[in-house]
């Protein structure tokens, strides 16, 4: 393991309706990294980020700070991940700004319309950082798929947490907006958070990330810089595809290209 690594995890396993989702995952994470984790369907993705942050049981050792994930309380570990979840659904018609309020939750905000001067300015910054603050006083409700996407990660950057877990952030929303929350993504991990990424967008993943982890079938199969990680190799064994590699404007350019 990394000296330096924030988040670390040590023979992580998850079993889940009697099938192991996860097998003998070790990782270890430093702050101010974005890391993109990809594979196929069903590989784990959305079980690693879950078991990460203690949503789901799972065996091995995981540690984040220094301290043990097992000896942090529920509002503790609410205070140093900040999780957003595929879909983004909301049933409840609030304004947006009260989503985004309910960020600052972790941190004693129980009421949206009683934050204090701090917890104000940090839904204020979530929410200019993710353009929603034309949306502040409508219902969520009555928002488009990709209104409510920003909305949703507004409430994450509010949590103010030292590592963010977002599970396919950019599935539906339309280019300038997917390179919008990548870039929002990627100022808050050069902001010293770590922030990990579900993608199926091998692009994005090289161009973003520093860091991309690799899982197929429950197994973390490849790790590293983008262009060593989604090597011919991997690209062939684990994604079944050919991809063209450049670079532009000295980014790794990595498009899928051919079933192989």
């Amino acid at each position: 393991m990394i000296a330096s690594a924030f988040l670390t995890a040590q023979g992580l396993n998850v079993m889940l309706v009697g099938r192991l989702v996860l097998r003998d995952v070790s990782l270890a994470l430093p702050a101010g990294h974005l890391v993109a984790l990809v594979g196929p369907n069903g590989a784990g993705k959305t079980t690693l980020l879950r078991a990460l942050a203690g949503l789901v049981t799972s065996d091995g050792a995981i540690h984040v700070g220094g301290e043990a994930l097992s000896s942090l309380s529920l509002r503790q570990r609410a205070r140093r991940f900040a999780y957003l979840p595929q879909g983004h659904v909301m049933h409840w018609p609030l304004p947006a700004r009260d989503i985004v309020a309910l960020g600052r939750y972790p941190h004693g905000a129980t009421n949206p319309a009683r934050l204090t001067p701090g917890d104000a300015d940090a839904v204020l910054r979530a929410m200019q950082t993710t353009d929603v603050m034309e949306f502040a006083e409508r219902r969520v409700t009555e928002l488009s798929g990709g209104e409510r996407s920003r909305v949703a990660l507004a409430r994450v950057l509010a949590v103010e947490a030292p590592v963010i877990l977002a599970d396919e952030p950019t599935s539906s929303l339309d280019p300038r907006h997917q390179l919008d929350v990548m870039k929002t993504l990627r100022t808050a991990a050069d902001d010293r958070a770590l922030v990990i990424v579900v993608t199926h967008d091998l692009g994005l993943a090289a161009r973003f990330a520093d860091t991309v982890l690799v899982l197929s079938d429950g197994r973390l199969v490849s790790h590293g810089a983008p262009a060593e990680a989604l090597s011919e190799r991997v690209m062939g064994e684990v994604f079944r595809i050919s991809a063209y590699r450049a670079q532009y404007q000295r980014e790794a350019v990595i498009v899928p290209w051919a079933e192989i």
